[in-house]
């Protein structure tokens, strides 16, 4: 069967550049020595330094359990500390070393660089047209999945 409705394939597109984009990006992050995972974590911290391991996870979609490991490697190569929040004994509260903030300093321009000269086939308003798009089209969607009833 051949795909007919323009937007499902418009959407396939969408999906498509989006998943070759991801991999370049990750691609790109592991030639500057750390994982995605690890360079989300920096970019996070850099803008909020001071936020909890729940609302970190929550930012980088992802468990607070996996949130938890992670933090715990990065505080062995000192990039993260972890300290105790003071309006709640059971959280912690994350915050960049000296050593992460200068890592975060030198690979999120870089990356920054790389994903802009990836973006660099369309001209400043085609750009500026598919941000308004995709943020047109955000919107529209809810924030979570409306299940239509099973098939029989």
């Amino acid at each position: 069967m051949r795909l007919r409705d323009t937007r499902v394939m418009a959407w396939l597109h969408m999906m498509r550049v989006s998943d070759k984009m991801a991999k370049l990006s990750n691609e790109h992050i592991r030639c500057l020595g750390m994982t995605g995972a690890q360079f989300d974590v920096l970019a996070q911290l850099s803008t909020h330094e001071g936020i909890s391991q729940q609302a970190l996870s929550e930012k980088l979609f992802v468990t607070k359990g996996n949130v938890c490991g992670l933090i715990g490697r990065m505080e062995q190569h000192d990039l993260v500390k972890r300290r105790p929040d003071p309006n709640d004994k059971r959280a912690n509260l994350l915050f960049l070393t000296d050593k992460g903030r200068a890592l975060a300093e030198k690979v999120m321009p870089e990356q920054e660089r790389f994903l802009a000269q990836q973006m660099s086939a369309l001209t400043p308003e085609e750009e500026a047209t598919l941000r308004r798009l995709l943020r047109q089209l955000d919107r529209s969607l809810p924030d979570r999945p409306v299940y239509a009833d099973p098939i029989d």
